[in-house]
């Protein structure tokens, strides 16, 4: 059952981001158009930096030390802050009844994992080395993007052994732990204490209502939003919060699934049997008393069947999907390419998306199963398990984020490597995209040979 329930929940994972990359892949192609167009170059630079206020009397919102934040702030920090409640969300679900639930599911994805964050990174380490501006953006192409990459396997529909996707999309969650651990850690500037121990008495009140089982969505989502300001100007960047948050979110359910499955069945029992005729099924029904409150208990007990956890993923998946990732792409991935070079910066991102990913993923899984650790993934074989490996090159969200923490706002040096670094990012995801296609075209089999279970 468990087994179940977690592959069910790592296909709809897969689904909605296949679905979402197509937007994704639209912005980026509107923003590096809308950057280098001369009629829309200084408008579309010039909108990023204007203000955002949300003012209760001389205190506003969004503001981070004592400074109005500017549309690029509230995107990158208030609207991706949503973005890792959801990355949160789908982590905590995992671990807890998905991929990585156990040792033998999660070892594998997770070494890979390890393979492709550590190779990359060493190898940008390599190319910049000697530059102390530079090597800030050593952790750029640790990140797998989970929609794009995910996108490319979906090209290939059915032939894809359901084992591999699995595998893909288990990495990518794996990943997107590895860059927020490194975010907390090395984008973390200037500790403000104050904020920091009322961010800490936030997070007490909500694991306490976690352990007295509040299931009122509200009450987490509300505190979630004051642990976002303090976090924000706690110092430690304000996204962390929304990780927090998530694992902070209950994921039981208060009787169990059983409990409420068979008390919905009994209620069912209770409500009467009708004949409709075909003039009475276009006509609205008109149910008595009683039944209106049996209808009530059985919508109550159905929705106590949805976790809190899940149901905020839920609610989250179109918006995040289908508007903050795009606008966090229209907003970053606009690279002006005057005057640009393929410098240090640029060739690191490239060849650690291209080279180190794939280098990283496939050495540390082979050494894995190798030692007997793991086993490959249902349907695979080298060449198919090699060809998925390229495809974790994909990198954007995460890249082009940990990009703008490493050079925004240091220098007019750090401008130019922030562009260099986006120029990185997106060609060593689209050689990474063409190459794993054509990898995965001569490696699957012609037709389907397995289906999904």
């Amino acid at each position: 059952m468990s087994d179940r329930i977690g592959n069910s929940s790592l296909m709809g994972l897969i689904r909605r981001y296949v679905n979402a990359s197509v937007l994704l892949i639209g912005a980026t192609v509107l923003a590096l158009i809308a950057a280098n167009l001369p009629a829309t170059r200084e408008l579309y630079f010039k909108l990023w930096a204007l203000p955002v206020n949300l003012s209760i009397g001389d205190f506003n919102v969004f503001s981070h030390g004592g400074h109005t934040m500017s549309l690029m702030d509230f995107i990158n920090d208030f609207l991706m802050f949503f973005f890792f409640l959801s990355v949160g969300l789908e982590i905590k679900r995992e671990v807890l009844c998905g991929e990585l639930s156990s040792r033998q599911k999660a070892l594998l994805p997770v070494i890979g994992a390890c393979g492709g964050m550590l190779i990359p990174v060493l190898l940008f380490y390599a190319v910049c080395s000697g530059d102390a501006l530079a090597e800030r953006g050593c952790a750029i192409p640790m990140a797998t993007d989970i929609a794009f990459s995910l996108g490319v396997l979906s090209i290939f529909g059915d032939r894809v052994p359901i084992g591999l996707k699995i595998f893909l999309a288990a990495l990518a969650v794996a990943d997107d732990l590895g860059g927020i651990i490194v975010i907390a850690i090395f984008y973390s500037q200037g500790l403000h204490w104050a904020y920091l121990i009322s961010a800490a008495v936030v997070v007490a009140a909500l694991l306490i209502g976690n352990r007295m089982q509040v299931r009122v969505k509200a009450f987490y989502m509300g505190l979630g939003l004051v642990l976002w300001y303090l976090v924000l100007n706690s110092g430690v960047h304000a996204t962390i919060a929304g990780v927090v948050l998530a694992f902070c979110i209950p994921a039981n359910l208060t009787r169990g699934t059983r409990y409420y499955m068979e008390y919905i069945r009994e209620e069912l029992k209770a409500y009467p049997d009708i004949d409709f005729t075909d003039d009475d099924r276009k006509k609205p029904m008109v149910v008595s008393k009683d039944d209106i409150q049996l209808l009530r208990r059985i919508e109550k007990a159905s929705d106590q069947l949805i976790s809190p956890l899940q149901d905020i993923e839920d609610q989250l998946a179109f918006p995040i999907n289908y508007w903050v990732i795009p606008i966090f792409a229209f907003a970053n991935a606009g690279v002006s390419f005057a005057g640009l070079t393929f410098g240090d910066v640029a060739m690191g991102v490239f060849i650690g998306l291209l080279v180190g990913k794939f280098l990283g993923v496939l050495s540390f899984s082979w050494l894995s199963i190798k030692l007997g650790w793991c086993q490959m993934p249902a349907g695979g074989n080298w060449k198919s398990f090699a060809s998925v490996a390229m495809v974790c090159g994909i990198g954007f969200t995460v890249s082009m984020f940990i990009a703008e923490l490493s050079y925004r706002g240091t220098s007019d040096l750090g401008a130019e490597m922030l562009n260099q670094a986006k120029l990185g990012i997106l060609c060593g995801t689209i050689a990474s995209a063409l190459v794993g296609c054509l990898l995965l075209s001569q490696t699957l089999p012609a037709k389907a040979q397995t289906t999904e279970q």
